[in-house]
């Protein structure tokens, strides 16, 4: 039985009897309604809030943008806007929605999203979201091979920009009057100045 939603609190504990109070499994994740929006985080559901219109606003402008370019170029690779599970690690209950997912090996796809770490993912901030986006997820992305990663935050109007190599860790910092250069792509640059 899951468990029944009072507002959208940021982390809700199973409570099923038998087991540790605050553990989900990767299948109650799944069997989660389609109206819920959660992730999985080590075992503990998140639910997330209603994203603003602003919030929609930067994630079809710039999923449009990678999605354009990809069908342009052409290749292997494909871009995901949210809902779109990710379970970034095998045999963890880890299950992340980022709002867009880029993932360039098509092995990777399954009927359920993706499974292991993307090429590329962009998270864009909301109040309630500030520490999984700048912290956690930073963290979960980082050690499972995410190649880049990019915090857009529209309430300042910043990005930043992750660049996780097995060796490097490059950074950098951009405001929405920048064009912003992927790092997985040679020549995709994303115009914020065109999203406000």
């Amino acid at each position: 039985m899951l468990p029944q939603l009072k507002g959208e609190p940021d982390v809700v504990p199973a409570g099923k009897g038998g087991r540790k109070e605050d553990f989900f499994t990767e299948e109650e994740y799944y069997s989660l309604p389609e109206n819920i929006r959660a992730e999985l985080i080590e075992g503990r559901l998140s639910y997330q809030a209603s994203p603003s219109r602003i919030h929609q606003k930067v994630l079809n402008a710039v999923n449009n943008t990678i999605y354009n370019y990809i069908k342009a170029k052409g290749g292997p690779c494909e871009v995901y806007p949210a809902p779109f599970a990710v379970k970034i690690f095998e045999g963890r209950a880890t299950i992340l929605e980022p709002d867009i997912s880029v993932i360039c090996d098509p092995e990777k796809l399954t009927d359920r999203g993706c499974s292991g770490a993307p090429d590329w993912v962009v998270e864009i901030v909301s109040p309630s979201s500030v520490s999984n986006d700048y912290i956690k997820k930073l963290q979960l992305y980082a050690e499972a091979g995410v190649r880049e990663y990019w915090i857009v935050n529209p309430m300042q109007e910043k990005v930043i920009v992750y660049r996780l190599g097995d060796e490097e860790f490059d950074l950098g910092f951009h405001t929405f009057q920048d064009q912003v250069k992927a790092g997985i792509f040679e020549d995709l640059w994303v115009d914020f100045q065109e999203i406000i």
